[in-house]
C-alpha cells in the first residue's frame, strides 16, 4: 500500500486548480516566489518527458524562478496513476517542509490534488492487462452503466464516489477488488491522514472567453514546434493514441500523421477535444465547492488578490512561513 505525507497537520499546502489555460502555472510561480515556495505538478501529463509544448508544461525561465517537482519523470510508454503521485507527491512535500518552505501543488488533475489534500491511500495493485480488456469489452457491449453496476453490487460506497460514465475508473476499482479479493472502500478509506492545513486556491473565467484562451495557447504551441515534438516521440516508437498519447492535441495530430486528418482539421478537433477537457475538470473542481476559494482569472490584481488570501491563511498557521 502506497503511502501519504506524515507531518504535523497544522503544516500549510497551497493549492491551486482550475481548468486548462486558466493561468495556474504563472500564478504558482508568482506566489513561489512571494512567499518562498516550491511548486508540485499535479498534472498528469506533464510528468512525462518528451512531451514539453503539448502539455503547456513550465518554461524554462518558470522553473528557474521557483523550484519544481514532479516533472519529466517518465517516458510516455510507462504507466502513471494516483498511487505513484501520492508517493513521489508526498516525499516532494516532506522535502519541501524540511526546508521551511512553503509547498505550492499546481495542477488540473482533480483526483491528484484531493487525494493529496485528503490524504488517501491507495493500493499498490499492479495492473491486470487482460481484466481490463475483458471490461473495456464489456463496457463496449453493454454500456458503461453496466459495470458501474456491477461495482455497486460488489461496493456501493465505491461506486457512489464514482462516476458512472469513468469507466476507466469503475475498472481500476473492480481490478483492485479482482486481484486483492477486497473492496476498494477499504483502501480509500483507511488510514488517512490529511496533508495539512490547506488552501486551495481554484482559477475561472467566463466559458468562452476560457476557449478563446485554449484556442490562443494551441495555436501558440503549433507555431512553438508542437508537431516537431510530437514527430519525435512518434520516431522514439512511441504508440500514438495511446496512454499519455490519447492527450487532446497528441491523438489529432496522431490522426494528422496517420493521414486520416489534414492538419487544419487535427488543430481544429483538438481545440474542440480541449474545451471538453475543460468541461471535464469542472465536475472535479466545482464553483459550489465550498473547500475552494475561487478567483476571476480575467479579473485585473489577480496576483494580489491570491497572495492577500494567502497573507490571511498563513497568519493562522503555525509556525508561520516567512
Amino acid at each position: 500500500m502506497n503511502g501519504c505525507v506524515h507531518s504535523s497537520p497544522d503544516q500549510p499546502l497551497l493549492c491551486i486548480v482550475g481548468p486548462t489555460a486558466v493561468g495556474k502555472t504563472a500564478l504558482a510561480v508568482i506566489l513561489a516566489q512571494r512567499f518562498g515556495g516550491e511548486v508540485i505538478n499535479a498534472d498528469s501529463r506533464q510528468v512525462y518527458r518528451g512531451m514539453t509544448i503539448g502539455t503547456a508544461k513550465p518554461t524554462l525561465e518558470e522553473q528557474a524562478a521557483a523550484p519544481h517537482h514532479l516533472l519529466d519523470l517518465l517516458d510516455p510508454s510507462e504507466s502513471f496513476g494516483l498511487a505513484l503521485f501520492l508517493d513521489k507527491a508526498s516525499e516532494a512535500l516532506r522535502e519541501i517542509r524540511v526546508r521551511n518552505r512553503l509547498p505550492i501543488v499546481c495542477g488540473g488533475s482533480g483526483q491528484y490534488v484531493w487525494g493529496l489534500t485528503e490524504g488517501q491511500r491507495v493500493p499498490a495493485v499492479p495492473p491486470d492487462p487482460a481484466f481490463r480488456t475483458e471490461m473495456e469489452a464489456e463496457a463496449a457491449r453493454l454500456g458503461a452503466g453496466a459495470l458501474h453496476r456491477r461495482l455497486a453490487d460488489i461496493d456501493p460506497a465505491r461506486a457512489a464516489s464514482i462516476d458512472a460514465r469513468n469507466v476507466r475508473r469503475v475498472i481500476r476499482a473492480l481490478e483492485i477488488y479482482h486481484v486483492t479479493g477486497r473492496l476498494p472502500s477499504e483502501f480509500q478509506s483507511a488510514e488517512r491522514q490529511p496533508a495539512g492545513k490547506v488552501l486551495v486556491l481554484g482559477l475561472t473565467m467566463n466559458r468562452q472567453a476560457l476557449y478563446r484562451r485554449i484556442d490562443e495557447r494551441l495555436d501558440r504551441m503549433m507555431r512553438d514546434g508542437f508537431l516537431a515534438e510530437f514527430k519525435a516521440l512518434a520516431d522514439a516508437g512511441h504508440e500514438m493514441g495511446e496512454g499519455p498519447l490519447a492527450s487532446p492535441g497528441y491523438r489529432e495530430l496522431g490522426r494528422f500523421l496517420a493521414g486520416d486528418l489534414s492538419l487544419p482539421e487535427a488543430v481544429s478537433r483538438a481545440k474542440t477535444q480541449t474545451h471538453r477537457l475543460a468541461r471535464r475538470q469542472y465536475t472535479w473542481f466545482k464553483p459550489s465547492d465550498p473547500r475552494i476559494q475561487w478567483l476571476d482569472a480575467s479579473e485585473p490584481g489577480l496576483a494580489d488578490k491570491a497572495a492577500a488570501l494567502v497573507v490571511s491563511f498563513l497568519e493562522s498557521q503555525s509556525p508561520v512561513i516567512q
